[in-house]
């Protein structure tokens, strides 16, 4: 059970009538899956249930910083991808990693037990409004609302890679 909640309103796009709409970026869901994914924000936003995340972060050169979040769980949009491992066996899920890479060219790496329901059920968004604005011209961006710091924040998310990490001395 997600300890997010819905947000309280939806979210749309502001302008005034006559501004053409944001480019979409779009971004790639790949790896070891049965359906890779190339998605936009406005994707995020329509196919899967939104859930809204108060967040506080500590940031080294800003200090807290204190912002919402409005997005999909990462784990439900990967679930449609279909990563390749054996659903019924947990430590088969285990073995994958996720790595997010944003169009600075920084990037986190995560594990699938960490957002996985049996393991650690992270409620990791992929964010699609900060504060009540639409993310779509920006991107979307990882949110991990339990973070301490906000190093594993990705902005303008660029790709998801799912795969397995393999055993000592398979490399």
């Amino acid at each position: 059970m997600s300890r997010l909640s819905p947000p309280p309103r939806p979210v749309a796009v502001r302008g005034t009538p006559g501004d053409a709409p944001p480019a979409a970026r779009c971004f790639q869901v790949s790896g070891q899956l049965r359906r890779p994914l190339a998605l936009t924000v406005a994707d995020l936003r329509e196919r899967w249930p939104q859930r809204h995340a108060p967040v506080v972060f500590d940031c080294a050169t800003n200090g807290p910083q204190h912002h919402t979040f409005d997005g999909p769980l990462l784990r439900d949009v990967l679930d449609e991808a279909g990563p390749v491992f054996d659903a019924r066996r947990r430590k088969d899920r285990s073995r994958f990693l996720l790595t997010v890479t944003g169009g600075d060219g920084h990037h986190t790496v995560l594990s699938w037990a960490e957002i996985d329901a049996d393991f650690g059920d992270a409620p990791i968004l992929l964010a699609t409004a900060m504060d009540g604005e639409p993310l779509d011209a920006a991107g979307s961006q990882l949110v991990v609302p339990s973070d301490r710091c906000g190093a594993r924040y990705i902005s303008a998310i660029t790709g998801i890679w799912v795969g397995t990490c393999p055993a000592p001395g398979e490399q």
